[in-house]
């Protein structure tokens, strides 16, 4: 087990999931890496949490219950891929709660995307389609084959499938025209029935049969055949990949900037095209592309974390919420402390990413939180954490105490002047020594506030 095979496993869960264990790593690096990746391409063969368990514990209907759960099944969960995917899809299918305001639609939505997030984007799209809660959130419940209205089908084309430049104004009101009708059933009252999801409508009376003309191709174009057209585009399968790109290896420009802006990679975009065409637009076999490629394998601390990410990863770290509590729906106040209000991103455009996370205060929240989550000692993961460095011998050096826990909490490589500020700290208290109860007590509190230092470095902030 090399160190260089545990940076990448480490790096792959980072990205596929939200990260794993030493434990997990140690069994993982003793795999091959392309078998872990295929298991992770194939959530669906691994267990799924307990509901019922979780839902004595996430009672209420309030997003901040539903988001906790979310965030636990990100931490705890058998299926991390299945979860990236969703909040990947989330932050491009951006759906508002502000707005819409029905809970059980909102989670229905993510369970979409959570279950053909990986298959091809012509199911992905159709299932978007006739989303409830994207349909009202986007209007296509008010488009009618005698008053279309295009929030729709410029969003469809604009930010979900091709982006700007690659179609015209025609094109955007010819969509619009072949989604009327598709709207969404009436859900019962509130009272006293209680929160049922709403339901997928075709209304063949409100639909504009007529002919017409989209992206060069003519006929009596129905939604369905508006995704057709758009799932075989060469710019779809660049702007998907862009996405993919920028959400699994590394941070691109905003996407309103995509289109005077080229990406950051164009050979790996090059890359994950081909592997959407060759396959039939399935993203999981881009996916395959992308986690095999050297691109991907390079790009180490490349993102910034969102904040979800870094909630996860941290808990992950530290096994501080092993099982459903009542206090899952903190995690996900916490995100939002942070910018990233799950099920609630600010405008259709998703949650700007990169450096955008990152402001004075946001990352005050970010520092704030991780500290406060590695400080316990009782935690299964700092417990852990104390265990294997006392297990380097009843002295260690601050030379071995820093590259120790480096390799513990990622491993990953830092800068040399994180590597410098780090080894003062070990300096500053001379040797480990565990030759005392008290000598143990003032080694333990050190190895705490090490691991303080290092997730509230800029490089634990990354991903």
């Amino acid at each position: 087990m090399s160190k260089s095979d545990l940076l990448l496993m480490s790096h792959l869960m980072r990205r596929a999931g939200f990260g794993a264990t030493r434990s997990e790593l140690e069994e993982l690096v003793s795999r091959d890496y392309s078998e872990v990746v295929e298991e992770l391409l194939h959530p669906e063969k691994a267990p799924l949490e307990d509901e019922d368990l979780l839902d004595r514990y996430c009672v209420g209907e309030a997003i901040g219950d539903w988001s906790g759960k979310w965030i636990h099944r990100m931490v705890n969960g058998k299926r991390p891929l299945s979860e990236k995917i969703g909040l990947f899809w989330h932050q491009v299918f951006a759906t508002g709660w502000f707005k819409s305001e029905h809970h059980p639609t909102m989670f229905n939505q993510i369970e979409t995307f959570k279950s053909v997030g990986l298959s091809n984007l012509k199911t992905i799209l159709m299932e978007l389609s006739k989303d409830p809660a994207m349909i009202f959130w986007l209007d296509n419940c008010e488009n009618h084959s005698n008053a279309p209205n295009e929030n729709y089908g410029r969003e469809l084309l604009e930010l979900f499938s091709m982006g700007v430049g690659n179609y015209t104004e025609d094109d955007i009101k010819m969509a619009a025209r072949a989604f009327t009708g598709w709207t969404f059933s009436q859900p019962p009252p509130l009272y006293p029935y209680g929160n049922y999801a709403s339901d997928f409508q075709y209304l063949p009376d409100d639909h504009d049969d007529s002919e017409k003309t989209f992206l060069g191709e003519t006929g009596k174009f129905n939604g369905e055949d508006i995704i057709d057209i758009i799932v075989e585009q060469p710019a779809t399968a660049r702007f998907i990949s862009r996405h993919l790109y920028n959400f699994f290896v590394a941070d691109e420009p905003q996407v309103p900037a995509w289109s005077i802006e080229p990406p950051r990679d164009p050979s790996a975009i090059d890359i994950l095209s081909n592997a959407y065409f060759e396959s039939g637009g399935e993203i999981r076999s881009v996916l395959r592309a992308m986690f095999n490629a050297d691109f991907f394998k390079e790009a180490v601390s490349d993102r910034v974390k969102s904040p979800v990410e870094l909630i996860a990863s941290t808990v992950k770290l530290v096994g501080s919420h092993p099982n459903p509590s009542y206090h899952l729906s903190s995690l996900s106040a916490a995100s939002g402390a942070m910018g990233q209000t799950l099920l609630n991103p600010p405008t259709v455009e998703g949650w700007h990413t990169g450096k955008e996370w990152i402001d004075g205060g946001a990352l005050t929240e970010r520092v704030n939180f991780a500290v406060n989550e590695v400080s316990n000692i009782d935690s299964p993961g700092v417990s852990d954490f104390v265990s294997r460095i006392r297990g380097e011998g009843d002295k260690v050096s601050p030379e071995q105490f820093v590259d120790k826990s480096l390799d513990l909490v990622g491993p990953f490589k830092v800068t040399s002047e994180t590597h410098q500020a780090l080894m003062e700290f070990a300096e500053s208290g001379g040797d480990l020594s565990f030759d005392t109860d008290e000598d143990n007590d003032i080694s333990d509190g050190r190895i705490v506030r090490m691991l303080q230092l290092i997730v509230a470095s800029r490089e634990f902030q990354f991903a």
